[in-house]
């Protein structure tokens, strides 16, 4: 298999058995042998980074690869800059290292968004409070679009205290019509997750235990 094989045009999304490559012809010489950086014959480098376990072959150092073994693939941006959750199964941000909360296999799902995999996506992946994970463009583009909960389990993506706030004025200024003043409905709280009995609004319903509006009638 060519050098040039490997290193392949991801536009076309070709699936290539890589971790099955056994031998490479140097493209200069012509030699024909096993993987590895350069060329044992002319003394070639076939890529500035290589990874012997991936097969994987490429020129463009910038992009700072590293081959994490608990992903079992390769990954850019820097071995420093990331870490390998095992319980989540992927690799995140050092920043998340002490305060992401862990939810088993979190990336090998789609986005919810885009729907590309993100375990093998090469966009910015973030975690989400709820432990979910998404494309950083996609939650930049969902909060333009005014949607600040989690499209999986419908928990708040950031925090919403001034709004419940905001939402706490407006129900104070809008007193409901009569026959509607003594109306209870049970509610569902998507971020803490607890039901109870409410008085009903027009507005919404907040959530007695941990003050969010960010709830549904059950």
């Amino acid at each position: 298999m060519y050098q040039n094989d490997i290193n392949i045009d991801q536009k076309h999304r070709h699936d290539i058995p890589r971790h099955q490559v056994k031998q490479v012809i140097c493209s200069l010489c012509g030699t024909e042998q096993e993987v590895q950086q350069n060329c044992i014959n002319c003394g070639v480098c076939m890529g500035k980074y290589f990874c012997g376990t991936c097969k994987l072959f490429d020129d463009d150092i910038s992009k700072q690869q590293y081959h994490c073994s608990g992903c079992g693939i390769c990954r850019t941006g820097g071995s420093e800059n990331f870490f390998h959750c095992y319980k989540c199964g992927c690799c995140y941000s050092t920043l998340l290292k002490n305060s992401h909360p862990c939810v088993e296999g979190a990336m090998h799902h789609d986005c919810p968004v885009c729907f590309e995999y993100l375990f093998e996506s090469r966009n910015d992946v973030t975690v989400m409070p709820c432990g979910h994970t998404i494309h950083k463009s996609c939650l930049n583009e969902m909060r333009e679009h005014f949607q600040y909960s989690c499209p999986l389990c419908l928990k708040s993506v950031c925090d919403m205290s001034k709004v419940w706030e905001k939402f706490d004025i407006e129900i104070a200024a809008t007193p409901m019509p009569e026959q509607y003043q003594n109306k209870m409905v049970w509610i569902l709280c998507n971020d803490c997750g607890k039901t109870s009995h409410v008085q009903f609004h027009f507005v919404a319903q907040k959530c007695p235990n941990c003050k969010s509006y960010n709830t549904r009638q059950t």
